[in-house]
């Protein structure tokens, strides 16, 4: 027996062949030189699903980023809320025309802003010119904010009143483009008007649960990220990171507070764009993009519209909220989604890497 492992050990081999180099991984690696503390990228297609990490769950250790990680989505929520409204446009039980008025009597009419001259369409599509409540959030825009009121609860009133302190960013609604995460606060507080149940609850039996996405949640105002997650910092504009991991989001209500993962992002992607969650109309009129010049792409109604490196044009959004950063998306049909997070708000070279990966992801084939 040893006299056979002996020979076995001693007979000459073939050259092994290098393993080819993993696109993703490189790509993933790329985004990490730019600054990033952690980055998570996956891609899903029908019969794929491609996984990459780099960097760390954490500052000046070697922990390494948690498989399937959770996050929060940030302004990716806003995808969320537009597909429940046009799910309801569709059951008959509103209208893209109605007005902000219609539902909530009272509610915008102060410094210029008129409700009753805003239809729902123009929040989806952040064409109503209603001032963003974000800048009224210190805990959003400084480290010294951030840590006296990062536990404090909003109400959606409450931030709505904030927003309503400033004059409409134009007029009259329609006459520009101006992106607002106070429309999406009106939106999910009309979702709560016409169905008499609370934003979260919708979106959790209308998206959530029928699509299983069991590591996506809608947290309220619980500060902590349940799970494996990866911490998250940003500088606040200044050389020194914070870190911002807990948070209580009610800020963000109906506009950026869901937390999930890159694999349920894409499942919800391939989902809505595959038309497993709108009706042919309302799938049409979500992706019905104008020039959205604040973002450098088109925008639709809760979805981006961003060009393809190999022609065409996949649909999908950005996502931020104090230190998690995300792009994703799929192409028209929902075949193929590609979603990627770092953990650091980084500048213009991480945000260029990030959209470069899921446009070049989404235009590569499998054999």
């Amino acid at each position: 027996m040893a006299t056979a492992v002996l020979a076995a050990s001693t007979a000459p081999m073939a050259a092994a062949r290098p393993r080819p180099a993993d696109p993703l991984q490189q790509k993933v690696e790329a985004i990490r030189d730019t600054g990033a503390v952690g980055v998570h990228a996956e891609v899903m297609s029908p019969d794929a699903r491609d996984s990459a990490y780099a960097g760390t769950a954490a500052m000046n250790t070697k922990r390494p980023m948690p498989r399937d990680g959770r996050f929060r989505i940030g302004s990716a929520t806003k995808t969320f809320t537009a597909t429940v409204v046009l799910q309801l446009v569709g059951e008959g039980r509103m209208s893209l025309e109605d007005t902000v008025e219609q539902w909530l009597p009272g509610l915008v009419r102060a410094n210029g802003n008129e409700g009753g001259q805003i239809t729902v369409r123009q929040l989806l599509q952040h064409t109503s010119g209603i001032p963003d409540v974000g800048p009224e959030i210190p805990a959003l825009n400084s480290a010294n904010g951030y840590r006296a009121e990062r536990f404090r609860t909003y109400s959606p009133e409450e931030l709505v009143g904030l927003a309503m302190r400033h004059r409409p960013t134009f007029s009259p609604p329609g006459d520009g483009w101006s992106y607002s995460n106070t429309n999406y606060i009106l939106a999910a507080m009309i979702i709560h008007k016409v169905t008499g149940r609370v934003w979260a609850r919708e979106v959790k039996d209308r998206i959530i649960r029928p699509l299983k996405l069991r590591d996506t949640s809608t947290p309220g105002v619980f500060p902590s990220i349940l799970g494996p997650h990866a911490q998250a910092y940003t500088a606040f504009g200044t050389g020194t990171d914070t870190d911002v991991t807990k948070l209580n989001s009610s800020m963000a209500v109906g506009s950026g507070s869901i937390i999930s993962t890159a694999r349920d992002l894409n499942r919800f992607y391939a989902a809505l764009l595959g038309g497993r969650l709108l009706a042919p109309a309302q799938l049409d009129e979500m992706a019905t993009t104008m020039r959205a010049p604040e973002l450098g792409v088109r925008y639709g109604l809760g979805l981006a519209e961003i060009p393809l490196p190999c022609g065409g044009s996949f649909f999908g959004h950005r996502g931020e909220l104090l230190g998690y950063v995300a792009w994703g998306g799929a192409t028209r049909d929902g075949t193929r989604s590609a979603v990627v997070y770092v953990t650091r708000d980084g500048g213009q070279d991480t945000q260029q890497a990030m959209i470069a990966l899921v446009g070049q992801e989404l235009c590569r084939t499998r054999s």
